[in-house]
């Protein structure tokens, strides 16, 4: 890494940091806060919306990389477009209830933008061989980005979990595709990661401010993005991404599934999910938040790196790295009716 991206990284990391900062004196001086219900994980009102933060510092440093060529202009708009979008619509929910349906067409629109810029979707490797997808390639894809979408929300339940899972899949995405040598790619993830930093800082356990659906939705567009964009690049480098997001893909996949099953609807709030039941159970944010950050680094992170390196099957990388996780999933619950009670 040379010194101007080494450079940028930092400066999004301390912008994204300052800003958080400014949101959060805003939502105290206005009264901007979440204030705790029977569907809360939190004890305390809290200041909410500090995303803003992330979505700012982000964009901030991406448009100046793009003005001095340093990433791919295609990627640049594809991201510019498209996050803009998730953010805005989460910027309004936060303030005021936005229906279900606008939502997803909105992050539906930001899908069609991306694979728009995105182009023809390649091949996919599995167990050996090119797999050509044709017309179920782009819907699987716009697919998979609305699920980001929507799984980041979903995820952003407890202290520090979300802006850290993003952190880490951001980074070992930016490691999985420079090891691939494919494209620029690489420097936007780490410059993402950095930025996420900056905010995570005021979100660590006891979290000082919330990053609210204009933050939460924006990381996984971004981290979908991302993944579908190396993926083009380098096909068998979207497995090791889908690796690397196995700790929210599983929990919130099967929460969605076993809730839909029981009749549930899927849009509403509830605390389910297998890390908000664990946090109960262990009666802290802070340790379900570096238990994920241990599996992360220590399971995920070295199956994906074996799949970049083509020394393990996509496919099988993906069995492997999913299978203790549905177990603790289920462990712990995922998509069980919904218990009461707050966790400070």
């Amino acid at each position: 890494m040379n010194s101007a991206l080494a450079i940028a990284a930092a400066c999004g990391a301390v912008l994204a940091a300052i800003l958080t900062g400014a949101v959060r004196r805003y939502a105290q001086a206005t009264s901007l806060l979440d204030v705790p219900n029977a569907r809360s994980s939190h004890a305390v009102p809290t200041p909410r919306g500090g995303g803003i933060a992330i979505v700012l510092s982000f964009l901030s440093i991406l448009l100046v990389l793009a003005a001095f060529g340093r990433v791919e202009i295609r990627l640049v708009v594809a991201l510019t477009g498209s996050a803009i979008t998730v953010a805005l619509l989460g910027f309004l929910d936060d303030r005021s209830s936005v229906p279900a349906r606008w939502r997803f067409l909105g992050h539906l629109a930001a899908a069609v933008w991306v694979l728009a810029w995105m182009g023809p979707v390649p091949p996919v490797p599995m167990l050996g061989a090119p797999v050509a997808l044709g017309l179920a390639g782009p819907l699987l894809c716009g697919l998979f980005l609305v699920w980001m979408v929507n799984q980041f929300n979903f995820m952003d339940g407890i202290d520090g979990i979300a802006g850290a899972e993003a952190v880490f899949v951001g980074l070992g995405g930016a490691l999985l595709w420079w090891l691939a040598g494919s494209g620029t790619g690489w420097q936007v993830a780490l410059v993402f990661a950095a930025c996420v930093f900056g905010f995570l800082l005021w979100n660590l356990p006891p979290a000082k401010i919330f990053m609210g659906d204009v933050g939460s939705g924006f990381l996984g567009l971004v981290l979908g993005t991302l993944a579908l964009w190396c993926g083009q690049q380098a096909p068998h480098l979207f497995w090791a991404w889908f690796i690397l997001l196995g700790c929210f893909m599983v929990d919130a996949t099967t929460t969605l599934v076993r809730r839909v099953r029981r009749g549930e609807r899927f849009n509403e709030a509830h605390r389910s999910h297998a890390y908000q039941y664990a946090a109960r159970r262990h009666g802290s944010h802070r340790t379900v938040t570096l238990a994920c950050a241990v599996l992360n680094v220590a399971w995920l992170l070295p199956l994906a790196v074996l799949v970049a390196m083509r020394k393990l099957d996509g496919v099988v990388g993906v069995i492997l790295a999913y299978a203790p996780l549905v177990w603790l999933a289920f462990h712990y619950k995922a998509g069980a009716r919904d218990q009461q009670g707050s966790l400070s």
